[in-house]
């Protein structure tokens, strides 16, 4: 079995800047479910890896972002799939936390926990955070444009080793065509 770690908000669900909060406004995007259905019924075990510093910040609390991913769980299995793990940061950006994207702290834990090597794993992300938590443990690094995605692709030097596809359904797509 294969990992496949894939970051939340603007890669799954609509991106907020002003943070999901609540299930309600949790909204995925077209095809990021049936994506994760497909990949999890196949040869991957995907997990989330979010920063959410939104508890941190006092926007919602443990059991608002509990019943968000319940949600996202639930209409992923909903077609078929399944998500193994959710792993988030609590932290703020300014806190110096270890396991905060783009440090790599969370990677390892998944890792860790999941006892799977890292190295060449696939990590779906929309923003720089995840493109540098990946290289840093080796893994390999893809951007999508949904989200924060396109302005990353525009704003930031040093993209040339990352894959980029337009969303997670073509991300996916093209991982289950590798061998």
């Amino acid at each position: 079995m294969k990992l496949l770690i894939l970051d939340r908000d603007g890669v799954i669900n609509q991106e907020n800047d002003r943070f999901v909060k609540s299930p309600e406004e949790w909204h995925a995007l077209p095809g990021s479910l049936e994506a994760i259905s497909k990949a999890s019924r196949s040869e991957y075990q995907v997990v989330i890896a979010t920063n959410q510093s939104g508890l941190t910040r006092g926007l919602f609390d443990i059991d608002a972002l509990n019943a968000i991913h319940a949600r996202m769980l639930h209409e992923v299995a909903l077609l078929g799939g399944h998500i193994e793990a959710v792993f988030f940061c609590p932290h703020g950006p300014d806190d110096g936390c270890p396991c905060r994207k783009p440090a790599p702290g969370m990677f390892i834990n998944i890792g860790e926990r999941l006892n799977v090597a890292l190295r060449d794993t696939p990590v779906v992300g929309d923003r720089l955070g995840d493109i540098t938590a990946a290289r840093a443990v080796a893994a390999r690094p893809i951007l999508v444009r949904t989200g924060h995605g396109a302005t990353t692709e525009s704003d930031c030097e040093g993209l040339d080793d990352v894959e980029i596809y337009d969303n997670l359904a073509s991300a996916v797509d093209q991982l289950l065509r590798q061998p």
